[in-house]
């Protein structure tokens, strides 16, 4: 019988401190390079262009970017370029492509025309001899190593922390880097955290919320994807802003919502939400760092803010590995889907 200690998703994801270890050091003297040139000729704004897990990482991007930068940043729709073949006007823009494969024929028609359109290629991919690496004007690899389970885990926490680094380096920021020097220790601490409470609890439903803002929204974005693709449970991702709105609504007694926390200015906002929705007799979780009590997913004390997601994320992916088991799935060969998915 197979557990979930048994599956690629939870090797791979267990990988991860290894991974990331590596990629700090690995990219370091890239970097410290890049760094350089982009504050001696910093982009005029940044456009993001990514497909499933990875454009989950660009929404972090953006909020990282954003917040630290102070650079205006933008998600690409790769089908302006593929489909409508619309010319852009990027000139002075630094284009980020994120990619796991770096094969995916509409990131490639993207990614060439933003050079076309006076754009610098950034690409941030595994696979450093892929198609995207060959056209980019530069490259910053993941290092994650090889990746065979469809669910991409290792490889969405290696593109947060490349592009954490990259803006380390951007920004000439100790802080962070020091942010960065701690997370292969957490990461491997967290992966002992249990989290088999929550995957009890969501054995026999069909849907659920799951909920984020400013960094935890990704994380947020990639856990509802992934309930979906490995567990056939429908999560719907929300930002802690607009889940108030139009989809409270549904949410009726033990409506079962997972939230993200993390130690910054939107923390105080969220648990005002949190505390809403267990008011609705919500079944409601919350991962955040050294939150406890009732609900509570364990989660280090003292994590910054910016991090945090990459760890969060860690602990659900290998709670996902044992809910798919547990709902009678395989996490490795989700049913109808492929490891590259070839959207033109």
């Amino acid at each position: 019988m197979t557990t979930a200690s048994d599956t690629l998703m939870f090797q791979e994801t267990r990988e991860s401190a290894q991974v990331v270890e590596r990629q700090l050091r690995l990219n370091a003297e890239r970097l410290q390079r890049l760094g350089a040139q982009l504050r001696a000729e910093p982009p005029r704004f940044v456009v993001t262009c990514a497909r499933g897990s990875s454009d989950h990482a660009a929404s972090y991007a953006k909020y990282v970017l954003e917040t630290q930068l102070g650079i205006a940043t933008t998600s690409a729709s790769p089908s302006i370029s593929s489909v409508y073949q619309a010319p852009q006007k990027l000139q002075g823009a630094l284009f980020i492509a994120i990619s796991q494969s770096g094969k995916s024929p509409d990131l490639l028609r993207s990614a060439e025309a933003a050079k076309h359109a006076g754009a610098r290629v950034l690409a941030i991919v595994n696979v450093e001899d892929s198609p995207l690496a060959g056209l980019a004007d530069l490259v910053l690899p993941l290092h994650a190593g090889p990746e065979l389970s469809v669910a991409a885990t290792k490889s969405f926490i290696a593109s947060l922390t490349a592009i954490l680094q990259l803006v380390a380096y951007w920004k000439d920021d100790a802080a962070i880097h020091a942010a960065l020097a701690d997370l292969p220790a957490q990461l491997t601490d967290g992966w002992a955290a249990d989290w088999n409470p929550l995957v009890q609890q969501l054995v026999p439903v069909s849907q659920m919320f799951v909920v984020g803002r400013g960094f935890g929204f990704g994380a947020a974005l990639e856990s509802a994807l992934k309930l979906k693709e490995t567990c056939g449970l429908q999560g719907e991702a929300f930002s802690a802003a607009e889940v108030r709105h139009g989809p409270m609504a549904i949410v009726k007694q033990g409506y079962p919502v997972l939230f993200y926390v993390q130690d910054d200015e939107t923390r105080a906002s969220t648990l005002e939400v949190i505390e809403e929705f267990r008011s609705r007799d919500a079944s409601v979780w919350v991962a955040g760092p050294g939150l406890e009590g009732p609900g509570c997913l364990p989660l280090a004390a003292g994590i910054p803010a910016l991090t945090t997601p990459i760890v969060a994320i860690q602990s659900f992916y290998r709670a996902a590995a044992s809910l798919s088991i547990a709902r009678g799935y395989n996490p490795d060969v989700p049913p109808h889907l492929r490891k590259v998915t070839e959207t033109v």
